[in-house]
């Protein structure tokens, strides 16, 4: 039994998408490296839990296949920031950017604020 679980999770890595923008940080590349280390003696790996194994490749399946994204889908592509998809990727891409540099808060709150960043508090003018 445990040859056709490793051989599922197997498959499963073969179909999980890999992001290249997120070196170091893919969640593909993780789940690789941890089906590695937890069959690290291939079909003939003795499994201390099967029924947390199989709870485990079910729920990684679910993602997968996109069942949430289909059973709730979004009604628009944006953030409550309005923030697109793609605007999310680049700024959670891995890159060497000036914007990586300040920091992905410190990014957001300029890139979302109505005021200028100067580092000086506004005043109340009354």
């Amino acid at each position: 039994m445990a040859a056709t679980r490793y051989r599922r999770f197997l498959k499963l890595c073969e179909e999980w998408p890999k992001d290249e923008s997120k070196k170091g940080r893919d969640l593909g590349t993780f789940l690789r490296q941890r089906v590695a280390s937890a069959f690290r003696e291939g079909e003939s790996t003795q499994i201390s839990d099967p029924e947390k194994c199989d709870q485990m490749y079910e729920s990684l399946a679910r993602i997968n296949s996109n069942v949430y994204k289909e059973k709730f889908p979004r009604a628009k592509d944006t953030s409550f920031t309005g923030v697109t998809v793609e605007e999310c990727r680049i700024l959670l891409a891995t890159g060497n950017t000036d914007e990586e540099k300040k920091g992905l808060w410190k990014t957001l709150m300029e890139r979302f604020s109505s005021k200028p960043e100067d580092g000086t508090p506004e005043k109340n003018e009354k």
